[in-house]
């Protein structure tokens, strides 16, 4: 049913903006998928969105049991309007485990001298999450123990860590770039389910009145 309401429901955006709804959901992959742990500074976590959206991430799993999010719109630039926000306030190693579930691999981003340069990690072995941990304390116990890994940006300067964000853009632009190219798209695109539940909720988020709209299409389907 839901293609019939997309058919129905496309009357009423223009083709320019149905065709790139189309088009950037063909490029978002949660192949990747981003974590991250009790970000404390709100900017920083809504830049991190706006690189996600960027680059073509749809999930971001937002862990708040210590510090609260809430997105600042003048760094997301509306970003978090188009990615599919997880949020949780239970214990991040209960949210790790359920993304192993799901075969999700888990590297937690460190500057850690002692960790893989992120560009040599293996990204053909499958689905990972990337976490990233506070401003204060970076990763807690609990992606310590659950991680498969860690990565690390080289740093050759006489300052030795980046901004959250800035080392968040780094990363996910070389993972995208990296998976659209090497990886075969059966494995990295949206499966078209999803593809089409984003498409639905994109346009629901685009056409005036929507609501009284859908109704109407409800009231024709049920006289046949």
């Amino acid at each position: 049913m839901e293609k019939e309401l997309i058919k129905y429901l496309s009357q009423f955006i223009t083709p320019e903006r149905l065709h790139l709804f189309e088009n950037i959901l063909s490029l978002r992959t949660n192949y990747l998928t981003v974590v991250l742990e009790n970000i404390f500074h709100p900017h920083n976590a809504s830049a991190v969105l706006r690189s996600c959206d960027c680059f073509g991430i749809q999930d971001v799993h937002i862990i708040e049991d210590r510090n609260r999010y809430e997105v600042n719109p003048d760094i997301a630039l509306g970003a978090s309007k188009w990615l599919s926000l997880h949020k949780y306030t239970s214990a991040s190693k209960s949210v790790l485990s359920e993304l192993k579930k799901r075969n999700f691999r888990i590297f937690a981003a460190v500057p850690d001298t002692g960790a893989v340069m992120f560009t040599r990690m293996d990204i053909r072995q499958g689905p990972f999450a990337l976490v990233f941990g506070s401003e204060k304390n970076g990763i807690s116990g609990d992606v310590k123990e659950m991680a498969d890994g860690y990565l690390t940006i080289p740093m050759v300067g006489f300052t030795k860590s980046l901004n959250i964000s800035v080392a968040a853009a780094i990363m996910l632009q070389h993972f995208t770039f990296f998976i659209r190219t090497n990886i075969d798209k059966s494995a990295w695109q949206l499966e078209q389910k999803y593809h089409e539940q984003l498409l639905l909720d994109w346009m629901r988020k685009t056409i005036k009145r929507v609501d009284l709209i859908e109704e109407t299409f409800w009231k024709n389907q049920r006289l046949k």
